[in-house]
């Protein structure tokens, strides 16, 4: 039988979702904390990756399993288990052939800046520089639809294309500080930071808001913005439909 798990974690402590050798993942505190739990071995196949330091407030993994689960007891289970930055909140059985990475419709990321130190504001990047948040809402008309984003992924990547739909972005603003939210089908590795640090070079006036367009063109990460730092980032949706239920 095959069950999707919705959690969240801070992602401050860990180098990022997915396991890998000599390094803490989000992947491996919850793969051995469900394994001991059903005292069976599990290994969790992600919705998606993300990088060191970066959050999800909703995120998804699948993984398969012989057991009969009660799932309101075996959660409350897992999360005494679980470190206190990773929290588990349904557990649900879906038809056998769905895979949570591929069988999302679209994901949903924000990024969160603050303009003046905040001691209880801990996952935001701090940047104190005015930002034109008119002409940066502008330049994101420029990066909606079916494009090719090579330009703002990290080099050497093992995608297939590069090719993704971004259906929404926007800059919205409250008191100090900026929250952006985009929307795609699906993200290449490092994609928001680098869109994000490149609307960031429109907000203090050093290129064009239409001059994304050309960056989008040219193919080249060498041609966009900085990544911007991974503690603003997080994962807030990720859509499917409601037809992968079992």
């Amino acid at each position: 039988m095959r069950f999707f798990i919705q959690f969240s974690y801070d992602g401050t402590n860990y180098h990022g979702w997915q396991k890998q050798p000599n390094a803490d993942s989000v992947q491996d505190q919850m793969n051995k904390a469900i394994s001991t739990i059903l005292n069976t071995n599990i290994e969790l196949v992600g919705a998606g990756r993300t990088d060191a330091g970066v959050h999800a407030h909703q995120m998804f993994a699948h993984f398969d399993c012989d057991l009969e689960i009660q799932s309101k007891m075996l959660i409350n289970k897992i999360n005494g288990f679980l470190p206190s930055d990773i929290a588990i909140y349904d557990i649900f059985r879906v038809k056998k052939d769905t895979n949570c990475r591929f069988d999302a419709i679209d994901r949903t990321y924000k990024y969160r800046i603050i303009s003046k130190k905040n001691p209880f504001v801990k996952n935001a990047y701090l940047f104190k520089k005015k930002l034109d948040i008119k002409n940066m809402n502008l330049a994101c008309k420029n990066i909606l639809g079916k494009k090719d984003f090579t330009s703002f992924s990290k080099v050497k990547t093992q995608t297939y294309t590069n090719i993704c739909h971004i259906t929404k972005a926007e800059w919205i603003e409250s008191d100090n500080e900026l929250i952006f939210i985009i929307t795609a089908d699906r993200f290449l590795r490092n994609m928001v930071r680098a869109i994000v640090g490149t609307l960031m070079d429109v907000g203090m006036g050093k290129i064009n808001p239409d001059f994304l367009n050309d960056i989008i063109s040219q193919k080249d990460r060498s041609k966009s913005g900085v990544s911007v730092p991974a503690n603003g980032l997080s994962i807030i949706k990720v859509n499917y439909s409601n037809s992968i239920r079992f």
